[in-house]
């Protein structure tokens, strides 16, 4: 079971590329590697904790109440990783700005807090949480990697505001002198990169069906 719950998570059910939610975040902040991967961290912590809160109280949440009771816990978890980010990565803080208490919006928690952990026992809740909050991080790293490359031509700058200024060096610039793709880091961009990964996505689970099939058909010739 945990297995089919990590594949969901990571491929099959991933919350940005298959489910849609999220969006608002994963389009707004993902015009650098370091920003989309702060961010899906944040969110993974959340979703974690509030999948396995969730589960716990499940049992004492009337139907009623259900929906304020999980937007209470998230805001709770949301808070504090607020704080912890404000206390230890404060310009990082500073740049993701809005959208760090914005995670409490985030449809693709919600939609697991009432879809899975509201009716599941702790550890398959907390598998859950793990492997939706890393294809969410994944999906937002990589897009985030994809639109700086195009429009910077770097990886991983401003690595310092969340590695600290001893690892600045691992910013990478991959094309030297380059002047720039300004779509690839304005909104039109995250859109059209998600398509393109989304599309990717799509094309591999199209060729992965159509393989054993053309296995088959050679095989009984």
């Amino acid at each position: 079971m945990n297995q089919k719950i990590v594949s969901n998570g990571l491929w099959h059910n991933n919350p940005a590329t298959v489910q849609l939610l999220g969006l608002c975040p994963l389009l707004a902040v993902t015009n650098t590697t370091i920003n989309g991967f702060s961010l899906g961290m944040a969110t993974l912590f959340v979703l974690i904790c509030s999948n396995v809160a969730i589960s716990l109280i499940r049992h004492l949440i009337t139907d009623e109440i259900r929906i304020p009771v999980f937007v209470l816990v998230i805001a709770s978890f949301v808070t504090a990783t607020e704080l912890l980010m404000e206390a230890y990565f404060y310009d990082l803080h500073k740049v993701l700005g809005i959208f760090i208490p914005l995670i409490v919006t985030n449809c693709a928690i919600i939609a697991r807090a009432e879809a899975f952990a509201s009716k599941n026992r702790p550890l398959p809740a907390l598998v859950d949480g793990l492997s939706m909050g890393l294809g969410f991080a994944f999906v937002l790293t990589l897009l985030g990697g994809l639109r700086e490359l195009l429009g910077q031509g770097t990886l991983l700058a401003q690595a310092h505001l969340m590695f600290g200024e001893r690892l600045n060096w691992i910013t990478i610039n991959v094309v030297n002198d380059y002047q720039g793709f300004l779509l690839a880091i304005l909104p039109p961009g995250a859109f059209i990169g998600l398509g393109l990964i989304i599309a990717t996505k799509n094309a591999i689970e199209l060729h992965t069906q159509k393989s054993p099939a053309t296995k088959t058909n050679i095989s009984t010739q």
